[in-house]
């Protein structure tokens, strides 16, 4: 769907502004900076100049998309709490039935985004499908509470863990020092940042590696788990449903914390424009990773029953890491490794996605010009990439982190149904939209109940938390109508966004995404 004339009247800014064009437009400096791809780049000379239309290419296959929704999903949770589902449901069987019963909605939404995705084919996923049925201010507030918290804490979580187990063999008594974790936390970021800002084949071959390190220390915990109860080992899951809980505020929270390590099933939808044939690849990846995952999950939590008694799974940090001491002796020390690598390709995913949410946001008005551009040599969206990576660096700092992840965990269900109510919005709306794939309408119906479900529990066991998740989303208001609404912005301020831009472009070597006509 070519994007919408109206973006136009949604900018930051006037014409001249550096925030907020659209990203049809092509911005200018005061000082007649105007980068075409036939304009010669910053510091070269016309026979360097590039001969590839300036735009993001389209180089993520099938496969690649496997990677990254499976990579995405599969970070630290499965190999470090699962005692979370435990903990709240109270038995084995019922602890299986719940993650089970997570693969199941998180396919079901993934569906419903498969539509969503070949009928807004536009990158930017959540935002770009909130914006086409609900108008600028509900994507701007989207945007706005993933790309100033949820996704920049969320990659220095999964960074910190890669540090923590990536040091973790080099003190064995002991927990590593705090100082060198953060560090190797940023040079973490730092390094995929620069990866991801260099070149897209190189990321998503990072991507497909580690995806198959981590299915494969996956694979080696399952195959142990299928020796073992071969061997008879099958003590703790004959215990069955034996102390299930049968309070629906605590199943609730278990499907919370299930849920919680199947997130990421969406993220393939942010790199759609980036994708060989999306109608048929988008759909592919997600037939296959979804339900990938989901066996997964499953068999490596009966693997972990048949090492170690539920009371064992509860009292431990770690499970993977317990589940290697009590079995593999001397090996254990592999498992932190392959912790770390699985965190590191997590970190890879989200930071390929979210920069291409940053970069999208920016072509559609609703942040700086320089975030939309791209890297007239390497065809990635530089800027994009480099401000998301440097504001996960700034959350390193921060010693509220968890907080901060408990506080968003609404707004992140809130967007995901925001979005699946904006398909069915659509449907009634619009149903002349072309429509590659159409999910039956009581599959949106049945994700949009459990989402209620999940949304309206938080704000009952958890009003605080959630409360804060509300406040920090309602902040972005305050921003919308100061930098999109308010179209007579000071002389002083837009000449200063204009340098700042050409700035930015000389020193990167970005242009406007050229657009066909």
């Amino acid at each position: 769907m070519p994007p919408d004339p109206s973006l136009a009247k949604d900018t930051l800014g006037s014409k001249t502004s550096s925030i907020g064009s659209s990203g049809n437009s092509r911005p200018k400096s005061s000082s007649g900076f105007n980068m075409k791809s036939k304009d010669t780049p910053p510091g070269a000379s016309s026979n360097d100049a590039p001969k590839d239309k300036v735009e993001l290419k389209k180089k993520i296959t099938m496969w690649n998309g496997v990677g990254i929704i499976v990579g995405t999903i599969i970070g630290s949770g499965i190999f470090v709490s699962p005692k979370g589902v435990l903990q709240e449901t109270g038995s084995v069987g019922l602890c299986l039935l719940v993650w089970c019963a997570c693969g199941l909605i998180s396919l079901v939404g993934a569906l419903c985004y498969a539509e969503l995705g070949t009928t807004i084919s536009r990158s930017g996923g959540d935002y770009a499908y909130i914006r086409e049925a609900f108008g600028p201010l509900c994507a701007f507030l989207q945007l706005w509470v993933n790309l100033i918290v949820i996704r920049p804490t969320a990659q220095a979580v999964v960074a910190l863990t890669f540090a923590y187990y990536t040091l973790q063999p080099l003190f064995p008594s002991c927990d590593p020092p705090g100082v060198a974790v953060s560090l190797l936390a940023a040079l973490c970021i730092s390094i995929l940042t620069f990866v991801n800002a260099m070149s897209v084949r190189a990321a998503t071959v990072i991507q497909d590696l580690f995806t198959a390190a981590k299915l494969f220390a996956l694979a080696a915990i399952i195959l142990t788990g299928i020796y073992l109860i071969g061997k008879g080992e099958t003590e703790h899951l004959q215990e069955g449903f034996e102390g299930s809980v049968t309070d629906v505020g605590k199943i609730s929270l278990a499907l919370y914390s299930g849920l919680f390590a199947y997130a990421g099933w969406n993220f393939l939808n942010f790199v759609t424009e980036e994708m060989v044939d999306p109608y048929k690849n988008l759909p592919r990846a997600i037939y296959i990773s979804i339900p990938l995952v989901t066996l997964v999950y499953v068999f490596a939590n009966l693997a972990y029953f048949t090492a170690m008694s539920p009371q064992e799974m509860l009292g431990s940090y770690a499970t993977a890491v317990t589940f290697g001491n009590n079995v593999y002796g001397s090996l254990a020390v592999l498992v932190p490794v392959f912790v770390a690598l699985s965190t590191f390709g997590g970190v890879n995913g989200l930071l390929f996605t979210s920069g291409r949410l940053c970069f999208v946001g920016a072509r559609e008005g609703h942040l700086p010009n320089l975030m939309a551009m791209i890297s007239l040599n390497r065809h990635t969206p530089m800027p994009a990439v480099l401000f998301t990576g440097g504001m996960s660096l700034i959350m390193l700092a921060s010693d509220d982190i968890y907080a901060l992840i408990n506080y968003l965990s609404f707004s992140q269900w809130l967007s995901v149904g925001t979005s699946i109510a904006g398909m069915v919005y659509l449907r009634f709306t619009q149903p002349g939209l072309p429509r590659p794939i159409k999910v039956p309408l009581f599959l949106p119906f049945i994700f949009l109940a459990v989402t209620a479900f999940l949304l309206v529990v938080p704000l009952v066991a958890a009003p605080r938390d959630t409360g804060m998740g509300v406040l920090l989303l309602l902040s972005g208001i305050p921003v919308y109508v100061i930098g999109v609404l308010w179209k007579r912005k000071p002389h002083a301020f837009l000449a200063f966004m204009e340098k700042f831009t050409a700035l930015g472009q000389k020193s990167l070597g970005v242009a406007a995404q050229e657009t066909d006509g």
